[in-house]
């Protein structure tokens, strides 16, 4: 378990003095670590990782449409999703040592969740919620200034595959109807946690995907659904 000195040392790592560290604490609790400890008050990342994934979207949706002026909706909505994938958020929390300071139940790190995409994925966004939170907009600005922004402009995400955003471009292009996606089951152990989704074009089933979270299983259902369309993609 991530300890208080390790905490301070990160933030002196990255910059960032929190200054309700309650919160930093948290972006890095998982839910098994509170349900071991439900005679302490501690609280999990959920909630902050929703909110993370809101203020990602906003400032880099602010940073593209300011910074790149004649991309299109269309391209810039590509590039953001690529930017705030799954296997994108992964690399930032790895490049940034995020791993070390998680707090995990005993089951999950034995089952490698420290390892686990979709657990990091969440941490990076749930500390975007934190740091929101406790310093506001402009500090999460300045935080992905040095961290994110300079990967965009490098194009380090032009080549990241995003195939829901590929679909649905396809499905747009060619008035072929409304694409929903649904979470058709969930199997088991909180810790090690597997998600089917499926995703429907006007009704009718197109693809079937698993993954450890929700997303990877619909971006695994949107692949299934271009390739049997024939859709060719990169």
């Amino acid at each position: 378990m991530a300890k208080k000195e390790q905490f301070e040392a990160f933030q002196k790592r990255i910059g960032i003095a929190f200054q309700d560290e309650t919160l930093l604490v948290q972006a890095f609790t998982h839910s098994s670590y509170v349900n071991e400890h439900k005679n302490k008050a501690y609280k999990d990342n959920e909630r902050l990782e929703f909110l993370g994934d809101a203020v990602l979207e906003l400032t880099v949706s602010q940073y593209l449409y300011t910074h790149y002026q004649t991309m299109s909706e269309g391209e810039m909505t590509k590039l953001r999703a690529a930017i705030v994938c799954e296997p994108s958020l992964v690399q930032l929390a790895n490049e940034l040592e995020f791993s070390k300071l998680v707090r995990l139940g005993r089951g999950e790190e034995m089952a490698g969740g420290r390892e686990r995409p979709a657990l990091l994925a969440d941490v990076f966004e749930a500390f975007v919620g934190a740091l929101y939170l406790d310093q506001g907009l402009e500090a999460v600005d300045a935080f992905l200034a040095k961290y994110v922004y300079p990967k965009i402009d490098a194009g380090a995400f032009f080549k990241i595959v995003d195939y829901k955003s590929q679909l649905q471009e396809y499905v747009q292009h060619d008035n072929l109807g409304e694409l929903t996606y649904q979470i058709v089951s969930e199997k088991g152990p909180a810790h090690n946690r597997e998600f089917v989704a499926k995703v429907c074009l006007s009704g009718k089933d197109l693809g079937m995907g698993t993954g450890r979270s929700k997303k990877e299983a619909e971006q695994r259902a949107a692949e299934q659904a271009l390739k049997k369309l024939g859709v060719c993609f990169q």
